[in-house]
């Protein structure tokens, strides 16, 4: 597909970079010169010097030829402009960031008077992912699929931990009262494997393991592991990220205290925000932490523009023993080193933002058959777990799954069929309107046929 991205900073290059590697023909557009030989020299794409906002530069770039148009620079006002100019011009399909939280509410009007087909926040879909962690302490990622009904949940191998030491194949007869949940992908010394029968966990796995919401809650607590939500939370850093995530969590019986350093921001969201207990000050200080009770805390979250502060502080807030410790960081290439250091929950904007995208890039581009319904890129980026809705006159329907031939490295993860959730065994099928999640140890699936070859 030929896409148009217009803005060439962190969030643009990423998504220009991901798309690239899904061997997009793509073009970026900005007015910053460096930005843009920075992309020239690191990405195979065309580069447009000029504001997308122009409709002379848009013009420039053959925006009347692209099929989707990405407005992702640091202002909504351009981004709503830019989306507009562009599908008036010829762009097919328009997909906006729009962060601020004013237009939260007229969003729906907006994007049907400016042609605007995807509006991504990034702040509040990782306000969102974050208030989901907080159900789960142990937890380093969920994601939810089926409107909710299956979850897929990562953790870490602990020593001693009941699972360990077992093959899959023996682990139903070895614990016969474990709930029946599937074991979807496995990461071992950065190594990603998609488990089979005769795969054996070992301590410091990370290991995602899916199935309907309950099954899942009580495979933990067979484990032993606290599936009790957090009650008390701290929140270092009052940007958008912090906004949202109050407003989701303080109606779910959360007490939450929100730490912020400029003062005028603090006021505002004093106000904004009356249930939570906002603070002006310093989060990063240690001395200012323990006087606010941090030891007392469930869990904490450091959200601060700096990704040093969030790394440090979090590191210092897991150290005093606080069961959860969350951190914004967008620097992707640490984020082995990070959970070397004990920090295993790392919030990335930018890859959520990423992974949106490309989850309706790939929706289009397999508009034909069984299109992407959701996609989440998870390790760093090297598996995907992918939904689908089965489609009728599939030649796979009503096949045994164990007579069916998948590409390597990918597992029919979870079937959900009117609202009833199956853990897929070799004797199941599937049927026609079946949501399937799929587990992928590679990138670029964007149709249900590509995993089931026959």
């Amino acid at each position: 597909m030929r896409i148009v991205v217009v803005g060439a900073g962190k969030v643009g290059r990423t998504i220009a970079e991901h798309l690239t590697q899904e061997e997009h023909e793509v073009v970026v557009i900005d007015k910053d010169e460096v930005a843009l030989h920075r992309c020239e020299d690191t990405l195979d794409v065309m580069c447009v010097e000029g504001s997308g906002a122009n409709a002379k530069t848009l013009v420039e770039a053959q925006v009347d030829t692209a099929d989707i148009l990405i407005a992702a620079t640091a202002s909504d006002e351009v981004n709503m402009l830019c989306s507009l100019m562009g599908k008036r011009l010829g762009a097919k399909y328009t997909i906006a960031r729009i962060r601020d939280p004013e237009y939260n509410e007229s969003l729906s009007l907006l994007q049907t008077e400016l042609g605007i087909d995807l509006s991504i926040n990034p702040e509040r879909a990782s306000a969102q992912e974050i208030s989901r962690l907080l159900r789960f302490p142990f937890a380093s990622d969920i994601e939810s699929f089926a409107k909710g009904q299956v979850e897929m949940v990562l953790f870490r191998v602990a020593p001693q931990e009941k699972i360990a030491g077992i093959p899959l194949w023996q682990l139903a007869q070895s614990l016969p009262d474990m709930p029946r949940v599937l074991f979807a992908a496995a990461e071992r010394e950065g190594e990603i494997f998609i488990p089979g029968g005769d795969f054996v966990f070992q301590p410091g796995d990370h290991v995602y393991v899916t199935g309907d919401v309950m099954s899942v809650t009580r495979f933990f607590r067979f484990l032993g592991k606290n599936t009790a939500k957090s009650r008390r939370v701290m929140i270092v850093g009052g940007g958008r990220i912090s906004y949202y995530l109050a407003r989701l969590i303080v109606p779910m019986g959360i007490y939450v205290t929100l730490i912020e350093h400029n003062r005028e921001k603090a006021a505002k969201l004093s106000e904004e925000l009356p249930q939570v207990n906002v603070l002006c000050g310093d989060g990063t200080s240690q001395e200012l932490l323990e006087q606010e009770g941090l030891t007392d805390m469930n869990a904490f979250v450091c959200l601060t523009d700096r990704d040093e502060e969030n790394l440090m502080t979090g590191l210092y807030a897991a150290k005093q023993g606080v069961g959860k410790v969350i951190v914004k960081n967008n620097r992707l290439n640490y984020l082995d080193i990070i959970a070397d250091l004990g920090l295993d929950t790392v919030i990335s904007p930018r890859q959520i933002t990423s992974a949106g995208i490309l989850r309706y890039v790939r929706a289009l581009a397999g508009s034909a058959g069984t299109k992407v319904e959701k996609l989440f890129r998870l390790m760093n980026g090297r598996a995907e777990a992918l939904e689908f809705i089965v489609r009728e006159g599939a030649p796979y329907l009503g096949k045994p799954l164990k007579e069916l031939t998948l590409r390597k490295n990918t597992l029919v993860a979870m079937i959900t069929r009117k609202n009833k959730v199956i853990v897929p065994g070799g004797n199941d099928h599937l049927e026609a309107g079946d949501s399937v999640v799929i587990m992928a140890g590679e990138r670029g699936i964007s149709d249900l046929s590509e995993v089931i070859i026959k």
